[in-house]
């Protein structure tokens, strides 16, 4: 999800400009205007119109990643700067606990800093600017700008850049931090080796057209001294005079907490927990995710609907960040909050909820279909019912053989009608038995009766089979009458 890059970005490659545009029926006006390329900056044109549908594919194929990681190149393939970033803040923290005591005014700045730079990554550069999932005001905008430039994260248009092509292409080798790659490498590889393959394509031709993020980008590297190491040192020093504390707690050690924090939702996020919205990829929801990334462990909700400015929908589940961004909504800070429609998150929540059944569903035993089944005449019927106990019930042939001694209401009950029809008897006329004696009967079918079964289909039916989960190439099985349910038409589930 981030980075502590303090470079500008690569240049991004341009689309052609001798393209020729779409024709367009002289009957049929296009509903928006054209995008008119030529008259924009380079920047302010979308890095991906003209790519083409089968850009993945079609980049893995013609392009080649650049060769494995072995010790004889391993020195010249090292991110040196990124390194020496996320393994000097750790040793520069580990000598100040040893060397500066911790006052518990630090400790509690410390940790007030650890949010405000931290919600500059989860509000700011993800929420606002990657996803734009809500409006912010100019004064909002500045906060977040520079709340983020304290957690050494690359500057906003960087950052988002990088966000977007995970989202676009997420668990494909065009993400640049892909999780299917590994843990290690989602969580921290990928910033201390240069990536093998160049990350897809994505557009923030928006974010150029944006003052603020120009100005946060232009600057970056003296917004990043003055946040995440001058602000916390002097703000614990002029406060109550703890000069080294502010520099190596506030601003050391607390930058090692906001780096890992957010690296979790790269890593921790797309392996732990579950994924309660879809499991096409490995996103996932996790309380304690959630915890050490303030607010973005329901990462399977994110990747879902990632232009909502929820990642927790419930109102009891751990996401400040969400509660920033409305806190900021009711002092008229934000505005044009997005969120989606509660009817498709349901939908969601419901199709996993489907392929959870249809797993449990598949590991149960069924009767066997009628059309397995032999087709028994009524003459043929009886003459069998003389050497094993056969009964018909809703033109089901069944043999009773392992229940007869079984039976709650007597053995008499049974034996009195084999090589009968106790369809009547069954459904009421002596007893109305319970959904589960439908179901255990069912699994006693051992034949159909010939002219039966077309007049007793409905009430043939289990409960158990009355609302099954289907798939949509199954519609046309024995049972598609009954209220199925169908789930999905792949061919398994994960």
């Amino acid at each position: 999800m981030s980075t502590v890059s303090v470079s500008a970005p690569a240049p991004a490659l341009r689309p052609s400009r001798k393209t020729p545009p779409p024709e367009i029926s002289a009957t049929t006006p296009p509903l928006t205007p054209p995008l008119k390329t030529s008259a924009l900056p380079d920047e302010n044109i979308p890095v991906d119109i003209d790519i083409p549908d089968n850009y993945v594919q079609h980049t893995i194929r013609t392009t080649k990643p650049l060769p494995p990681i072995t010790l004889s190149n391993i020195w010249t393939e090292v991110n040196w700067l990124n390194f020496v970033i996320l393994t000097g803040t750790p040793v520069l923290s580990i000598y100040g606990f040893w060397t500066t005591k911790l006052y518990w005014k630090t400790a509690i700045f410390s940790i007030v800093y650890y949010y405000f730079t931290g919600l500059g990554i989860t509000a700011g550069y993800h929420r606002l600017w990657a996803h734009r999932s809500y409006n912010a005001s100019k004064p909002l905008q500045y906060f977040l700008a520079l709340a983020g430039s304290g957690a050494v994260q690359g500057s906003i248009k960087w950052w988002s850049r990088g966000h977007r092509a995970h989202h676009r292409y997420t668990d494909t080798d065009l993400d640049p931090y892909g999780a299917h790659h590994g843990l290690l490498w989602s969580h921290i590889g990928w910033m201390l080796i240069k990536p093998r393959r160049k990350p897809g394509v994505a557009d923030v031709s928006d974010l150029s057209r944006s003052p603020i993020v120009r100005w946060q980008h232009k600057n970056y590297t003296y917004l990043l001294i003055l946040m995440a190491l001058i602000v916390p040192t002097v703000v614990a020093g002029l406060g109550w005079g703890d000069w080294r504390g502010g520099f190596f707690f506030a601003g050391a050690a607390r930058l090692v907490f906001v780096h890992h924090s957010t690296f979790c939702v790269n890593s921790l996020a797309h392996y732990l927990g579950e994924t309660p919205f879809d499991d096409k990829h490995t996103p996932r929801d996790h309380f304690v995710t959630a915890l050490v990334t303030i607010g973005e462990g329901y990462h399977n909700f994110h990747h879902q609907f990632p232009m909502d400015y929820r990642n927790a929908i419930k109102w009891y589940q751990y996401d400040p960040t969400k509660w920033f961004i409305i806190v900021c909504k009711k002092l008229g800070l934000a505005s044009h909050l997005k969120s989606f429609p509660e009817n498709e998150v349901r939908k969601g929540q419901l199709t996993m909820g489907l392929k959870k059944l249809r797993k449990t569903q598949d590991l149960l035993q069924w009767p066997q279909d009628s059309n397995d089944l032999p087709v028994i005449s009524w003459d043929s019927f009886q003459v069998q019912a003389e050497k094993r106990p056969l009964i018909l019930i809703s033109g089901f042939i069944h043999d009773v053989s392992s229940f007869m001694d079984e039976h709650p209401g007597g053995r008499h009950l049974l034996a009195k009608h084999i090589g009968k029809d106790a369809t009547t008897a069954f459904f009421g006329g002596v007893y109305d038995h319970s959904n589960a004696a439908h179901n255990l009967l069912a699994m006693m079918r051992v034949g159909v009766l010939h002219g039966g079964l077309e007049l007793e289909f409905e009430r043939a039916i289990p409960p158990s089979q009355k609302l099954r989960v289907m798939r949509a190439n199954e519609v046309g099985s024995p049972y598609a009458s009954s209220t199925g349910v169908v789930s999905d038409s792949e061919s398994g589930d994960r």
